[in-house]
């Protein structure tokens, strides 16, 4: 990408998407596109084409997706995938039919199989079950990917995903239906020692165990791939480093000030067993995450006492 190339950041409002468009400020791009949801319905196909139409944009990161944590996923199955399976439909489609450069497209490591082989490789894809708590997210963004790689082949458009671990950080959702796991935990913590609860609960067991990047370490792997990688399928985006759910909430329970007890409550799910990715594929490349996970969650724990942090409850990250 050349600093004045026009670069159409979908899903901008968003953890990862607002991080992308940061980074790029940061980095002095000059023609960053944006548009909030009520501006640009991506589920609109007629909206998505007219506005790649008009702006003739070279390249795309493809952040806008309906995300959240088990809950989430468990009660609003049809929803995530109906939503997801239009918004990356209508932008990848459009995207090449307007000459777009390279779109990157950016998937979840919830689309691996539930027990596969750890750390996980990229070629782990399709070769067991999913997670059955985030199916229909999961088959959205395997279509999705599978979108990148079809296109590809057939009309030589340069498009590939991107596949991270948990995300956390800076403008990330909070909301206690919607969060992922760390936004979760870290409100449900701060609650509680506001409200001086004696315990909080946290869901599962706590011993499954995840990988977490640091938002703004994987926009800087996205700039990085978008860049440099040009071999099309897709390419893990992590720290290869995990922590159980049980280390992560007594880390958060320091970082928000929280002294009371945590409960686990054994009736809720913990999802997968282990997560943790390869990511021999993005270091062989030359690139590396910078932010420890416990200076990563001080900065986004500050960042949410914020009255900017405090609005971010949100479920579409292109909202």
């Amino acid at each position: 990408m050349n600093k004045d190339d026009r670069i159409f950041i979908a899903g901008h409002r968003g953890l990862v998407g607002s991080a992308i468009r940061r980074a790029l400020v940061a980095n002095n791009y000059t023609n960053t596109i944006v548009r909030s949801r009520g501006e640009l319905d991506l589920r609109d196909s007629a909206a998505v084409e007219a506005f790649f139409q008009e702006q003739a944009v070279d390249y795309v990161f493809l952040a806008a997706a309906r995300v959240g944590g088990i809950l989430a996923n468990v009660r609003y199955g049809g929803d995530f995938i109906r939503d997801n399976l239009l918004i990356q439909t209508n932008v990848i489609d459009a995207a090449y039919r307007n000459g777009v450069k390279k779109l990157l497209f950016l998937g979840s490591s919830c689309i691996y199989p539930k027990h596969t082989k750890q750390p996980i490789r990229e070629d782990s894809l399709l070769t067991g079950p999913l997670e059955p708590t985030n199916l229909p997210y999961a088959i959205a963004k395997i279509a999705g990917k599978t979108m990148c790689d079809a296109y590809r082949q057939q009309y030589g458009f340069n498009s590939f995903t991107v596949m991270p671990c948990n995300v956390y950080g800076v403008n990330d959702n909070f909301d206690p239906d919607n969060s992922h796991v760390a936004a979760g935990l870290m409100r449900r913590l701060y609650e509680g020692k506001v409200a001086a609860a004696p315990e909080v609960t946290a869901w599962g067991t706590g011993v499954a165990s995840r990988e977490f990047i640091d938002a703004d370490d994987l926009a800087d792997a996205c700039i990085f791939l978008m860049q440099n990688y040009d071999d099309g399928g897709m390419i893990n985006g992590g720290t290869g480093e995990e922590v159980t759910i049980r280390e992560l909430t007594e880390l958060l329970a320091e970082v928000v000030g929280y002294g009371g007890t945590i409960v686990w409550d054994h009736t809720k799910p913990d999802g997968t067993p282990r997560k943790v990715m390869d990511v021999s594929k993005i270091q062989a490349m030359g690139w590396r995450p910078k932010t420890p996970l416990r200076e990563g969650l001080e900065k986004m724990f500050a960042h949410w006492l914020t009255p900017q942090g405090q609005t971010v409850l949100r479920t579409f990250t292109d909202g």
